[in-house]
């Protein structure tokens, strides 16, 4: 049995020494990489050879990859680079690297061709400049093969752990039982779901009402599948950290299996939260744990592999003891886990680490999206930008003398773009290409001034230099899925004294998420509430094939009474009218069955007017409320109140954070009521989001996928806090007229038995 690696996966096994070292960086996106390659070969003489497929082996270990270029009237192999900013700043390391993967390549055409020697070239493109710096070494055919073989040396020993890993891992997974002694009701049609699909190679969108153990009715199908489809990895995404906290949750209760076992799981964690050494830059002359990381991280590897379960905590220890980056260790992981557990960002962002390894490696990945009614405004804020002229100002300001000028001149052509607006708000039909090109101009400068002064800190002008890039890379693939507006504030229009905020807000993620579900053999998108299902797949990307299963609540209609309160109107302009209507009907509710409840309003300022109203008029009815911006400490006090022997009302915003993902079974919840429909607020952006979505799939669908579906999840979310078990009992007030609306009323979880009172 042959051990398969690519070429890059191997030479950054082998080749890599020395300190980590981000100073080179932000490098090109994926699509200005392949733009950047795609101008270099349009150079070349005809008769130019791209994207080679090669391969070839030593001993039990088979190498492969496509090289970029070959110029057989030059004999002359090329791995392209692209990049941006001072060439002669980048880290002798990452040099060393790229001649590796050159020589890589190189023995394997000559090995391809029968050549006896060959010209190896490294061709860097500055994107930015648009202009090429090569470097050629003249290479026989023997040394680079002596070369090829050193390399694989280095590797084989690991290769022959991992064939040894992977195939122990399958045998215990096609062994593995269910780790309970049955399945919850519903839980086993949604495993079956879910491993007919990764059988079959089709995304899958399985609606599951909570309480049914969705976490787990997805993991282990999908691991009992990966043997038989030959699943490299398992990605399991969630939209937040208590997602991440079940998931490993879940596969430890797998692993207590006497079956189980081997099983590498990874957590991984956004930099931030991982840092140890917080405002300190990425390199060895600034950080202890970047100093000599590559040097220590082979021991490091080691060390992880072994351990299992690599959840946050043991990952920290891990790195700490072998004095490397815990972030940057788990980064390199994800090469080597089985399953890997992070945000969904780590998958479906622009630059994500997992999808662009996933590619990159060939592997064969099954793909768990949690809470997948989150993926749809996480992936719209993915590919947003947005750039606020008062930031610039500001930079200005505290900005180095060698990029004023640049700053200066960007300020300008900002003040230009806007000039002509006369409205506070205003959508475009494109990004003015004077603006984009000034934005260039100015990253590409900033992008220099950095490279050539690592030692400044300043995070103003990093952090801008980053949302301009961010910012240029979504102008270039701007169209119909998005809009691009410009919003003036804090003075007079007319006058110029105003400051301006320029958005490219996406509306539909689908043409970016749409690469991503085809490099995963299967996905299943997971959730209480995914209906109508058309409105996630059309605005997803997902393939016309993706299977649905809507799985059977577990629970029974007499557990939840659900009730529509159609004589209250809790629209903006009937605001005032329904304030002691609303605050009557809880206090009544109350005193019919004292307990803990939450009541759930559109905005905090609606909140307010409630909570006021009703500590007037019953002011022994214990409540507390969700504050603006509250910290974890300050959520974490809001949830305390919940007391399982308590009494009171939780006032918060529909939404929010108290709307979904928090767990209070029992006594602990008894009601809810939800003042709103949910509706996005009609204002000039919602509009061009509505206008958006009628063009791209129909008038009809505009309001509704805008403002109706998204408004009922929400709803839907807040009502599942209530009923979390199968003894449950519980009660939901829907407060307002349009409850009653056969429209609306068919959006509701079917198992629900609605009144109306």
């Amino acid at each position: 049995m042959n051990y398969t690696v690519a070429v890059r996966t191997l030479c950054e096994f082998t080749a890599k020494r020395g300190d980590l070292d981000l100073r080179f960086t932000p490098s090109p996106t994926a699509q200005e990489g392949i733009e950047g390659h795609a101008v270099v070969r349009a150079g070349r003489a005809p008769g130019y050879q791209s994207e080679i497929s090669l391969s070839g082996e030593f001993a039990n270990l088979r190498v492969r990859g496509r090289a970029d270029g070959y110029d057989p009237g030059l004999n002359q192999l090329e791995e392209i680079k692209t990049f941006r900013g001072d060439l002669d700043a980048m880290p002798s390391n990452h040099r060393a690297l790229h001649w590796a993967q050159a020589k890589i390549y190189g023995h394997l055409l000559c090995q391809k061709y029968g050549l006896d020697d060959i010209k190896v070239a490294l061709v860097y493109y500055d994107i930015i400049q648009r202009k090429e710096t090569t470097m050629v070494q003249d290479c026989p055919a023997t040394m680079l093969e002596d070369y090829f073989q050193q390399q694989c040396r280095l590797f084989i020993d690991w290769a022959q752990q991992e064939m040894s890993h992977r195939s122990s891992r399958d045998l215990k997974l096609e062994a593995l039982p269910f780790p309970h002694a049955s399945f919850r009701r519903g839980q086993r049609p949604l495993s079956e779901s879910v491993y007919k699909a990764a059988r079959q190679n089709r995304c899958l969108m399985a609606q599951a009402p909570t309480g049914i153990g969705k976490t787990i009715g997805t993991l282990f199908p999908l691991l009992k599948a990966a043997p038989g489809v030959q699943l490299d990895k398992i990605f399991f995404l969630t939209a937040k950290t208590s997602g991440r906290q079940l998931a490993l949750d879940a596969l430890a209760t797998l692993e207590q299996s006497p079956s189980a076992g081997s099983l590498r799981v990874l957590e991984l964690t956004a930099k931030e939260k991982t840092c140890e050494y917080p405002g300190q830059a990425c390199h060895g002359e600034a950080c202890p744990l970047a100093q000599g990381f590559y040097d220590r991280l082979p021991a490091a590897r080691q060390a992880a592999v072994t351990a299992g379960a690599l959840h946050r905590g043991r990952l920290r220890e891990i790195a700490l003891q072998h004095q490397v980056c815990p972030y940057w260790l788990g980064q390199d992981l994800a090469r080597w886990s089985d399953v890997i557990v992070c945000d969904y960002n780590y998958f479906f962002d622009g630059s994500a680490l997992l999808y662009s390894l996933a590619t990159n490696n060939q592997w064969t990945v099954g793909v768990l999206v949690d809470e997948a009614h989150n993926l749809l405004e996480r992936a719209r804020k993915m590919y947003s930008s947005e750039l606020n002229e008062y930031d610039l100002k500001t930079l200005r300001q505290t900005a180095p003398p060698a990029l004023k000028k640049t700053l200066t001149s960007l300020a300008r052509c900002w003040r230009d773009t806007w000039r002509d607006q006369t409205a506070s708000y205003q959508a475009y039909d494109e990004v003015p290409f004077k603006f984009q090109a000034a934005l260039l101009r100015t990253g590409s400068a900033m992008a220099e001034y950095l490279a050539a002064h690592p030692q400044d800190t300043n995070s103003a002008l990093q952090r801008f230099h980053f949302d301009i890039l961010h910012f240029s890379r979504l102008a270039e693939v701007f169209g119909s899925h998005s809009l691009f507006d410009i919003t003036l504030r804090g003075g007079d229009i007319s006058s110029g004294a105003a400051s301006s905020v320029m958005c490219l807000r996406n509306v539909v993620p689908a043409p970016f998420l749409e690469p991503r579900f085809a490099a995963s053999r299967a996905t299943t998108l997971f959730s209480a509430t995914l209906s109508p299902w058309t409105f996630y797949r059309d605005t997803l990307g997902l393939p016309d094939n993706t299977a649905w299963v809507d799985v059977e609540s577990p629970f029974e209609a007499s557990q939840l009474h659900v009730r529509v309160v159609p004589q209250i109107s809790t629209r903006y302009q009937h605001r005032a009218q329904s304030l002691v209507p609303i605050a009557e009907l809880m206090a009544a509710q109350y005193r019919d069955q004292p307990g803990n409840y939450l009541s759930y309003f559109s905005s905090f300022e609606y909140l307010q007017q409630v909570l006021g109203e009703f500590a007037r008029r019953f002011p022994e009815i214990p409540v507390w409320e969700q504050a603006r911006s509250m910290s974890e400490a300050a959520k974490g006090e809001f949830l305390e109140r919940f007391k399982v022997d308590g009494a009171g009302i939780g006032f918060a915003v529909l939404g929010g954070a108290f709307a979904e993902g928090i767990d209070l079974p029992g006594r602990q919840l008894i009601g809810a009521f939800v003042s709103t429909l949910g509706l996005a607020q009609t204002n000039p952006v919602n509009e061009g989001l509505r206008r958006r979505m009628a063009a791209a799939f129909g008038q009809d669908k505009g309001y509704d996928y805008t403002y109706l579906y998204p408004g009922i999840q929400k709803v839907v979310q807040a009502a599942g806090r209530v009923i979390r078990s199968h003894s449950d009992q519980g009660v939901v007030y829907l407060i307002d007229d349009r409850f009653a609306q056969a429209r609306v009323r068919r959006l509701l979880p079917a198992w629900w038995h609605v009144q109306s009172v």
